[in-house]
């Protein structure tokens, strides 16, 4: 089983949680615990705009819970109606995801019932942002994941597994249901990339020099992933059109396919020529070297359609889908380019991938 950093700062905090709530001597420990499971973030930034939101929950939850409790007293029916109030307010607040400790708050609050229940309450209430502050200690004190590292290999790994898969649809060789399968699968993994990017984008740079880089890198990164998006739209067009493709003469077969292979190749030395894996060149447009031709493509799709308009227009979306593949590899590449051309210290590229 792999640990991640998340569940080992999850771990640690509440570890941190307890302890500080012992060292306290604060009755009912377990809800420092419980807070600090909600208050970990994967990034230091957002840990930081998530202490206030916790905070700002916590304080709504608990004024409205000795409210209510004082009022009403602590009954199953009160705490429904306040924690109903307490969801309501924090999603008008625009606070959602702090809404789970708010009403840890709640229940902790109105569930504590007695002569001294303000006492209790307040207690209660501070064992509680004891457990988010716990939380926010671990985030600032743990070594943060290398996002950067992270984000290439996912994009890498993406990228690959596309190609594959389209180069095996080229070949034939792939089944229906199985490539449709993949797809859904490699949707998935798309995600999880946009939320890595965005974790990377998060992080936070203390000296202008290492933020100007990382401006830099993020512009390659995010072309990166438009890049790989398009690939995959590229496999997609070419399992929704199989048999329309297959009924196309053998020299447009052909002549497509070759096209489409070329661009494959390009996209992976390009991710490669990023890392250093291969020397870098100076930018070349695609069309210009005479292996990804546009208009040659189009020129004999236009000629096909003479003959068989309908069968065009099923395929003319996938036609525009390589083209706009070609444009945003041909993007990348001068990006690229570009990166390791100027400010060479400053772009240094922490990526080992053995």
């Amino acid at each position: 089983m792999k640990l991640g950093a998340r569940i080992l700062k999850t771990g640690i905090a509440i570890t941190l949680a307890l302890i500080l709530a012992t060292a306290f001597q604060l009755p009912s420990i377990a809800f420092a615990g419980i807070s600090a499971i909600f208050a970990i973030q994967p990034t230091i930034y957002r840990s930081y705009l998530s202490i206030i939101e916790q905070i700002q929950a916590n304080i709504i939850g608990a004024v409205l819970a000795i409210s209510f409790g004082l009022i009403f007293g602590s009954h199953p029916v009160i705490t429904g109606i306040t924690a109903i109030i307490v969801i309501g307010l924090n999603i008008k607040l625009k606070s959602e995801n702090t809404i789970p400790v708010a009403l840890v708050t709640v229940i902790a609050i109105l569930e504590s019932p007695g002569e001294n229940f303000t006492e209790v309450a307040l207690i209660r209430f501070f064992t509680i942002l004891l457990g988010v502050l716990a939380a926010f200690i671990v985030n600032l004190v743990f070594i943060p994941p290398k996002y950067e590292k992270k984000l290439y290999l996912r994009i890498t790994e993406n990228a690959e597994n596309i190609i594959k898969w389209i180069r095996i649809s080229l070949r034939k060789s792939s089944e229906h249901n199985i490539l449709k399968d993949e797809i859904d699968k490699l949707k998935d993994e798309m995600l999880k990339q946009d939320i890595l990017y965005r974790n990377y984008k998060e992080e936070r740079n203390y000296f202008k020099r290492e933020s100007y880089a990382k401006s830099r890198k993020l512009v390659l990164f995010r072309q990166m992933i438009t890049t790989t998006n398009r690939a995959f739209f590229t496999l997609k067009r070419l399992h929704r059109l199989e048999n329309e493709l297959i009924q196309l003469p053998e020299n447009l077969q052909k002549g497509l396919f070759n096209e489409l292979e070329y661009l494959l190749y390009v996209h992976e030395e390009t991710l490669l020529r990023f890392i250093g894996k291969i020397k870098t060149q100076p930018s070349t447009k695609l069309i210009d070297e005479g292996k990804f031709n546009k208009k040659q493509l189009m020129d004999a799709f236009m000629e096909y359609y003479k003959d068989h308009p309908t069968e065009y227009y099923h395929l003319l979306p996938l036609i525009s889908t390589i083209i706009d593949y070609s444009e945003q590899i041909e993007h990348l590449e001068t990006l690229i380019s570009s990166f390791h051309s100027y400010h060479k210290k400053e772009n240094e590229v922490k990526i080992d991938v053995g």
